[in-house]
């Protein structure tokens, strides 16, 4: 048995060495500037652990806090702590170290395991025993044990080497990436750069500088502001602040940053993979301290973005609530086939009036504001307002580039047809609501009871994207049969009343009938009290869902512990949603009883305009259903396909005729799946994109920019600043106080707690079981005709809506005061702050 070999010994494979200390001999047997020292092999570690390795596996299971003093308990055997002391010796007298833990399951090509186990800097003299002991133990803390766990490798299998090498006192350090860790690139090295020790970079303390170099030149270079070094003491290393006159120095200079990519590019050829590379500076040397593959870098992509296609102003406002999520390509297929039939207006011939931004879903405005231009209704566009969101002061909208008589020559002749349409289809409409559910169920049924994928195809030509077309026509109608009803009743009642009485007036769209953007929740309440049971509670709404267009996602109804969690979630509210209507129902006539006292020739027409209302928006909530009432087919047609082809969950990355190709036995789509579900995956990990979107967007740029808006981008470099307040739309009044809870996406929903203030980018359907436990609900997205501004209104929660920057201003657990009549929403923390200022300053 060796317990010792020098770094650069051909025995230092991974068995022996552990990946970092394989990598480390490898790396110096190539004549690459790698630090003196030597290995603690894995032999050393089986020796010391021999008489008490069973109960390391007991614990490991049980208790692992305890395995630490099981290590520090145990001697080390003096024959391995000579050969420890004599290589020591050999480095120089009182050299200081680093000992680095070296695992056998590490540094690998598919798994790193990075930051797994310990790492001790600047170990002198005697302390080195301890320290190879520490980092012997570390192989068992939590985390390690944990990451084995997750990545499948048995505990039994794994031991520890340990790393002893002379510690550079380096003057600067960091990570260098072989190839752009962001991007993919793999003709771009990335350098990231601070002062001092290499551990503030690496353990994420100190933003560094970045270069970027490429083709032997640095062709992108950031200076960061760098406020915190790793350094050497007598006793180890600690913390300090960088020097002010380095803070915001270039840590390399061009050629110094060229000259280690190049040593990194020999690194990266000598391994045959891009590879993270840990380097230090001192006195104008490089050291390489470790190497490893670079694990998950960004694979080949496509590109999807429609923002390129002009300079246009882009929202995300109404359906891209309602479509919240980065959408596989069979999805964006279906959404596609939705909008042309329930916004016919979207195939106007010349004009882009939809896009996919990056897998997400935008409308373009431009189109908008260009043909209201062009119809001399410019002064009309606050009705676009109320449903699309407010476009900021000082923005400049750009126009098409298409003149007034092509507009003119375009739209009106198209607005005849989809007037004729919607008079022919609104003819139908309750019909088709009537039957629609039992339609889909029986579609699903037959779905699930084809042989073939043949037959498959054959339904779906037949009668699957006939229903589809059916109820996309359906919510087209019901979404136009009121023309403005919906925009200019409401504002006539705020002229008349103000807001607080015209917003509680319009509600009691729930007492004639059920709204269906409330009826999960009201089903819940139902399903609480066991007046239904949970077949029906999934029947009748089990389709509804914050992610219910996409169809490569579960519905409800068809996961039991998605209604077993809401059900934990209601709680003791089980009648709160039934209370919060009948003091809603008080409030709304209450109000028309002043409207009445203040207008009484005009009572019995405005109850039949409100009721005109109420219809509309009723039915339009009932399409909508039923319309992904659809996609539900459409999930269980796409989760078929994929099981009569074999090709499972792969079906979601091809796009619709795609699909149609492979049930009939075309398999030439498939070899692009890959490159899809890279692109779609690389997508969904980025933040959800700004609200309002001019020109040309790049995501993944704009998500590396620490100084991102998720209200605005304008690739024109807008002067539009971001408000200091929060403001937007009175999506319900009132006037609430309480704790801020603000959260990413429903899956949250518990830390949510009674009484707090919902804060979030946008609601739809599936944040509705959680609206009865707030207190009021802000969002970044939304208008008055928006999901979150009719629930809240029906509920009688206040809500402000459209913010645009609430997510960006308001905090986590911060107290706030919402002004759903006024739409706006204070920080109480900075009030309390200059109050408490005060009076100290009075003192």
């Amino acid at each position: 048995m060796k317990a010792v070999i020098p770094l650069d010994d051909a025995a230092a494979d991974l068995a022996t060495a552990g990946g970092k200390g394989a990598s480390l001999a490898r790396l110096a047997r190539a004549g690459l500037p790698v630090p003196g020292g030597f290995h603690v092999t894995t032999d050393a570690y089986r020796a010391f652990v021999a008489d008490f390795r069973d109960e390391i596996l007991r614990a490991s299971s049980a208790d692992p806090a305890v395995i630490a003093r099981m290590f520090a308990e145990h001697d080390m055997p003096a024959g391995i702590a000579e050969e420890i002391r004599h290589a020591y010796a050999a480095l120089g007298g009182d050299v200081p170290v680093a000992v680095r833990s070296s695992a056998t399951a590490e540094d690998l090509p598919g798994m790193s395991f990075a930051g797994q186990q310990d790492t001790y800097l600047n170990i002198r003299g005697d302390a080195l025993l301890d320290a190879v002991k520490r980092c012997w133990a570390s192989l068992w803390n939590p985390r390690a044990i944990a990451y084995r766990d997750q990545n499948g490798v048995p505990h039994d299998d794994v031991a520890l080497a340990v790393v002893v090498q002379e510690l550079v006192d380096a003057e600067a350090a960091g990570v260098m990436f072989t190839a752009n860790p962001v991007t993919g690139a793999r003709d771009e090295i990335v350098i990231n750069a601070s002062w001092g020790l290499g551990e503030a970079v690496v353990g994420g303390q100190v933003t560094p500088d970045t270069v970027v170099v490429s083709g032997g030149a640095v062709v992108q270079s950031r200076t960061a502001d760098k406020t915190v070094m790793t350094v050497r003491t007598t006793t180890g290393t600690e913390e300090r602040p960088v020097p002010g006159d380095l803070r915001g120095a270039a840590v390399l200079d061009d050629a110094r940053a060229v000259e280690l990519a190049g040593i990194g590019a020999r690194i990266q050829a000598l391994y045959g993979t891009p590879m993270d590379v840990e380097w230090a500076s001192r006195d104008g040397a490089f050291a390489i301290v470790q190497a490893r593959p670079i694990t998950g870098i960004a694979p080949e992509v496509e590109e999807w973005n429609d923002s390129l296609k002009g300079d246009y102003l882009w929202t995300g406002g109404n359906l891209g609530e309602a479509i919240p999520d980065v959408m596989t390509p069979l999805t964006w297929s279906f959404v596609r086939l939705f909008i042309a039939e329930a916004m016919s207006a979207s195939t106007l011939p010349g004009f882009d009036l939809v896009g996919n931004i990056g897998g997400r879903f935008y409308m373009n405005l431009s189109v908008v504001h260009s043909i209201a231009t062009a119809l001399g209704m410019k002064s009309r566009l606050s009705a676009v307002e109320q449903v699309f969101g407010k476009v900021p002061p000082g923005l400049d909208v750009p126009l098409v580039e298409v003149s007034r008589w092509e507009i003119l020559k375009r739209v009106l002749p198209m607005a005849v047809r989809i007037r004729r349409r919607v008079r022919k289809n609104l003819k139908g409409m309750h019909a088709f609501l009537a039957t629609s559910q039992q339609r889909c169920e029986d579609l699903r049924e037959r779905i699930a009871a084809t042989g073939s994928a043949a037959e498959l195809a054959a339904l779906w030509d037949a009668e699957i994207r006939e229903h589809t077309v059916t109820a996309c026509s359906m919510l087209e109608a019901a979404g136009r049969q009121g023309g403005t009803t919906l925009v200019f009743t409401r504002d006539r009642l705020r002229r008349l009343m103000g807001e607080l009485d015209a917003e509680a007036m319009l509600t009691g769209v729930n007492s004639d009938g059920e709204l269906a953007s409330l009826g999960p929740v009201m089903g819940l309440s139902r399903l609480a009290r066991g007046e239904i049971t949970r077949a029906e509670f999934a029947r009748t709404y089990g389709h509804r869902g914050a992610h219910e267009f996409e169809v490569s996602i579960p519905r409800p109804g068809e996961d039991p512990g998605w209604i077993d969690a809401q059900l934990a979630g209601l709680g003791d509210l089980r009648d709160d949603t039934e209370a919060l209507l009948t003091r809603q129902a008080r409030a709304r006539e209450e109000a028309w009883a002043r409207f009445a006292e203040r207008y009484p020739r005009k009572e019995a027409g405005m109850r039949a305009r409100v009721q005109r209302w109420s219809a509309v928006v009723r039915d339009r909530e009932s399409t909508r259903s039923e319309n992904i009432r659809a996609f539900w087919v459409l999930r269980a047609f796409a989760v078929r396909a994929g099981e009569l082809t074999g090709h499972g969950d792969d079906v979601f990355f091809l796009y619709l005729e795609e699909l149609l190709a492979l049930l009939r036995g075309d398999q030439a789509a498939l070899e692009r799946v890959p490159v899809r579900r890279a692109t779609y995956e690389r997508y969904a990990a980025l933040p959800p994109y700004p609200a309002l979107i001019v020109g040309h967007f790049d995501p993944v740029r704009w998500a590396a920019d620490p100084g991102r808006r998720a209200d605005l981008h304008d690739a024109r470099g807008s002067s539009v600043t971001v408000s200091d307040t929060v403001t937007g739309f009175p999506g319900a009044p009132g006037v609430v106080e309480g704790v801020a809870r603000v959260l990413s996406g429903p899956e949250e929903s518990e830390r949510l707690k009674p009484g707090e203030i919902l804060v979030t980018t946008l609601t739809n359907v599936g944040w509705t079981p959680m609206f009865p436990r707030a207190a009021a609900v802000v969002t970044d997205l939304g208008a008055p005709l928006s999901h979150a501004s009719i629930v809240a209104r029906e509920l009688g929660i206040p809500a402000v809506v459209g913010t645009g920057n609430a997510t960006m201003r308001l905090r986590d657990g911060d107290r706030i005061r919402v002004d759903g009549e006024r739409g706006t929403v204070e920080s109480l923390e900075s009030q309390d702050s200059a109050k408490a200022g005060a009076s100290a300053g009075e003192v």
